[in-house]
């Protein structure tokens, strides 16, 4: 099992000692719990006791011990995010806006990545609930299509998720229009004067990859274009798997002219094969991605994609699980947020007619 890494949202400064709310008590010959009332401004103390304490707590440079705090109010003030990767910039962005509006209401991230491993996310949700964070948000890893140790998990913290998605149980979620975003791809590449195109699509137990696969066949019929089960191939959304899939696509008798790829990494080893075998991009075919990671405005020509809004569907889940912190009392109903991803129109699908 590959081992999971936590990144902490947070700087923890170490104090210049180990003093202790019992050391300022005896120094001062007072109770422990007058000292912890004086630093927290209680106002049935009187001002020359709470001034003693706070002059001595400086001295010293003491800091109170938060976690212990936690641990006695039965909150962490800390959250949980699991991602399959977080070197995907759209992963990365996510946790930058989740970590935007959580840390602006008094919370710490614990991160863990599942690097698209099932027992690496149990791993992570147990590490998590072991660490006694407030709630956990996340999204699935590829290999997750039994949901019982998530429904295990959400009996015990509050949980939200995030791009994939349960597609089987009613929970908060945030995910962007995936299905618009693929059938507005088509309808991109139809304009561009492609005929045949191709779809290299991620697994369909994962909502994001069924929506753009639904897209992708409802723009197909509704625009009357070709179409062929053998130019269908589901992949890792990899360089590798896109290279994969080219090679049997070009391979075809009738091979097509154009490909949407589920994800932007498997566009770019379609790019890579096509330059080997020397077909020219956009002209003798059309590549688009999915997900507008940092390379694709970069490579030659440049990668047709969707911006997926990442730092806005942090904030959106953020925001969400802030405001289910505060509905109180009865079963609430699961609330799903839906953000409008943004198409963006490269060289590599672009061509002059």
């Amino acid at each position: 099992m590959q081992s999971i890494v936590f990144l902490y949202f947070c700087i923890v400064k170490s104090p210049k000692s180990q003093i202790t709310i019992h050391d300022l008590a005896r120094e001062l010959n007072i109770s422990a719990s007058t000292v912890s009332r004086a630093l927290n401004n209680n106002p049935r103390l009187s001002n020359k006791t709470k001034e003693r304490v706070k002059k001595l707590a400086a001295k010293y440079n003491y800091q109170p011990n938060k976690m212990a705090a936690s641990l006695r109010k039965g909150k962490s003030n800390t959250v949980g995010v699991i991602v399959p990767n977080i070197y995907r910039s759209y992963f990365s962005n996510i946790i930058g806006g989740l970590e935007e509006v959580l840390s602006a209401s008094g919370y710490n991230l614990m991160i863990c990545q599942s690097h698209e491993k099932l027992e690496n996310e149990k791993a992570a949700i147990q590490t998590l609930l072991n660490a006694r964070v407030d709630g956990i948000l996340m999204s699935l890893s590829m290999e997750t299509k039994n949901l019982e140790h998530l429904e295990h998990s959400r009996k015990q913290v509050r949980m939200l998720f995030f791009d994939r998605v349960p597609l089987s149980t009613q929970v908060n979620s945030v995910i962007i229009d995936d299905f618009s975003a693929a059938y507005n791809l088509v309808s991109h590449l139809a304009k561009m004067a492609y005929k045949k195109i191709a779809h290299i699509k991620g697994a369909d137990h994962i909502n994001v990859y069924a929506e753009r696969s639904r897209g992708y066949f409802t723009a197909i019929s509704e625009m009357k274009l070709d179409h062929s089960n053998d130019w269908i191939f589901e992949e890792e959304m990899t360089i590798e798997g896109g290279e994969r899939a080219f090679y049997k696509l070009m391979a075809l008798d009738n091979s097509p002219d154009a490909i949407l790829c589920a994800g932007d990494f498997a566009a770019l080893g379609v790019l890579k094969a096509a330059r080997k075998q020397g077909i020219a991009v956009p002209r003798e075919l059309g590549i688009t991605g999915f997900a507008n990671e940092t390379f694709t405005e970069f490579t030659t020509p440049s990668i047709s994609t969707v911006h997926q809004k990442g730092i806005e569907v942090g904030r959106s889940a953020a925001e969400l699980y802030l405001r289910s912190i505060n509905n109180v009392g009865g079963k609430q109903k699961a609330e799903n947020i839906v953000i409008k991803p943004e198409l963006i129109f490269r060289e590599s699908s672009t061509r002059n007619l």
